[in-house]
């Protein structure tokens, strides 16, 4: 073959691996459709850094300070008014973590933590109707966490503190031959109630009612 001949093919296979590539970022940027806003992680502002004590947990947490938890929409709580029989009992935040409390009215509870709580509702309880009250929260039960993708057992699992997605995939019995291992999405509610994406990695902590998907590989 001529040297002309040659310069022509291997220009051509150059053109096609050029072609080739486009195509395969196109194809990637095309396969993500979700217009969910991606943020970043604000585990450690939020309270959430730390080990769970599970195997593969975060290294070096010795696990999340319960005084630090923040509270989530769908959290149960025990609220104690010493002294207060019909005021103490079990409630529950709702979907926009709004706390329904007798005399105290409407708190939102999301984003604080139990002591931020007590504090909250003894302001709204001393002195108008309840003077010098003393009162305890504490938080009975998360929201289960969910995982879905390329794991063996997608699903919804009991919240741990200090849970990592890597805990997360061993629960859910593993990654598929599919998966992409070091590249998470984590779908949760902001603050402000609106749904965000936060991109992880396997030692990211999740939250109670948070969503992990596990991505597929496409090459």
């Amino acid at each position: 073959m001529s040297k002309v001949g040659n310069a022509f093919s291997m220009s051509r296979r150059g053109l096609l691996m050029g072609v080739g590539a486009v195509a395969g970022a196109a194809a990637l940027a095309a396969c993500d459709t979700d217009n969910t806003p991606i943020i970043a992680d604000d585990s450690d502002a939020m309270g959430y850094s730390g080990g769970s004590g599970l195997p593969g947990a975060n290294p070096g947490g010795g696990g999340a300070d319960p005084g630090s938890y923040r509270l989530n929409p769908g959290d149960k709580l025990r609220i104690v008014v010493y002294g207060q029989n019909h005021l103490t009992g079990d409630y529950t935040l709702d979907n926009v973590g709004m706390l329904s409390f007798p005399l105290a009215g409407q708190i939102k509870a999301a984003g604080m933590t139990p002591s931020e709580l007590e504090r909250a509702i003894k302001a709204k309880l001393d002195p108008d109707y309840i003077r010098g009250a003393s009162v305890s929260v504490e938080t009975s039960s998360k929201r289960p966490f969910y995982i879905i993708g390329e794991v063996r057992n997608p699903g919804s699992y009991p919240y741990v503190s200090g849970i990592s997605v890597f805990n997360a995939v061993a629960l859910a019995g593993g990654y598929t031959y599919r998966a992409r291992e070091n590249s998470f999405y984590i779908k949760r509610t902001d603050k402000s109630g609106h749904i965000v994406r936060v991109l992880a990695d396997s030692n990211s902590v999740i939250r109670p009612g948070d969503t992990i998907q596990v991505r597929e590989r496409y090459f």
